[in-house]
């Protein structure tokens, strides 16, 4: 199982969808209980959060925030005591502070930037591009070899170009990325001219970026973009799926107070407490029935309902959250599209189903 450990609820970032958001009033009454004694860190013995992973055969610890890196001590204590497999989302500014020997054992570092320098300071602050590259090239200089991740937040950016920049940055080339559509999180509909720019800018970039993909097929390489890997996955092996994220079924998050909820980004929404690190893990599940438009929408088996949070309070209303939908659709039908060039490659031995393979609820999204 996969375990989303948030260190501590403070960041030292001031991102624009997150920080800045969150200082406007876009709150509104969901008729949901919501706890607000939620300790900024940790306050549970660590010896119990030991016992608690420890209860499953395979655990992948994922340290999240926040900013996890915040709290490097306590990192280092869960490394030094827990037997899992270890994977950190971050913002990156900090990665310097982690040693070497703890860094090196990472399994997989997701590490948020937004695209080129000057959209990923738009959003993210001053310099915090150049941060993050310097200490992406400081990890690998000291030997990580694991998967390093890109996190991007998609608001209003050419998709296209920030991606192809992360890809082939000279700087640090990353080989993985994943985006997250900055879309039906907050109640700031009204303000955005979201359809304006899917249709204009996103939904073409998405279309022009899977032809680059598959361009690099035809020359032996599957590129490990996120959203489009996960989907062909599924559709080379024939599969349906669930909340991709594995959210409720096999990914769960421990909030600073040892409570258990589905998702990392629903602290303090008790309608999703699950138990606590008393807990068994194998007993741990969500029993949540979707709401419209997922539960009759004919490619819930291909999307899994993107965002648990997102269907459960719908911040954007029926019209927003239709039009995030469309945008799914749109990306999946163009993949489909493609489906017959990418069968051609694989039986030309260009390259193979296996080259599509990929650590599932990694954190990493597959529907934005």
């Amino acid at each position: 199982m996969f375990f989303h450990v948030i260190m501590t609820t403070e960041c030292n970032g001031q991102c624009y969808y997150c920080y800045q958001k969150s200082l406007d009033d876009m709150e509104e009454d969901h008729g949901m209980e919501i706890d607000y004694d939620v300790p900024q860190t940790i306050s549970y013995d660590l010896e119990r959060l030991k016992a608690f992973i420890s209860k499953d055969p395979y655990p992948t610890v994922t340290f999240y925030g926040g900013e996890p890196l915040m709290q490097t001590d306590k990192i280092k204590k869960i490394m030094d005591a827990i037997k899992a497999r270890f994977m950190i989302q971050t913002n990156g500014i900090l990665l310097h502070k982690l040693p070497k020997e703890y860094v090196n054992r990472f399994h997989t570092i997701l590490v948020s930037i937004d695209g080129n320098r000057e959209t990923t300071d738009k959003y993210r602050g001053k310099g915090n591009y150049d941060k993050v590259i310097r200490n992406l090239n400081l990890i690998r200089k000291n030997g990580f070899e694991g998967e390093i991740i890109a996190r991007m937040t998609i608001e209003d950016q050419d998709i296209f170009g920030n991606v192809v920049h992360l890809l082939e940055n000279i700087d640090f080339p990353f080989a993985s990325v994943h985006w997250q559509l900055d879309a039906n999180f907050w109640n700031d509909y009204e303000q955005r001219n979201f359809s304006e720019w899917t249709d204009g800018s996103y939904n073409p970039g998405i279309s022009k970026l899977i032809e680059y993909w598959v361009d690099k097929m035809q020359r032996g390489r599957v590129i490990m973009l996120y959203p489009f890997v996960g989907i062909i996955y599924d559709i080379l092996h024939g599969k349906n799926t669930f909340l991709r994220c594995g959210s409720g079924y096999t990914n769960f998050t421990v909030l600073t107070n040892g409570k258990i909820i589905p998702c990392p980004i629903m602290v303090g929404m008790k309608d999703f407490y699950l138990g606590d690190i008393s807990s068994d893990p194998k007993s741990l599940r969500m029993d949540y029935k979707w709401k419209e438009p997922c539960c009759s929408c004919d490619i819930f088996g291909k999307c899994g309902g993107r965002c648990l949070y997102s269907n459960y309070l719908q911040p954007w209303g029926i019209k927003g959250t239709k039009e995030v939908c469309d945008t799914i659709r749109f990306l999946i039908s163009e993949l489909e599209r493609k489906m017959p060039e990418i069968r051609e490659l694989i039986e030309k031995g260009k390259i193979s189903v296996k080259d599509f393979d990929h650590v599932k609820y990694n954190g990493a999204e597959i529907i934005p």
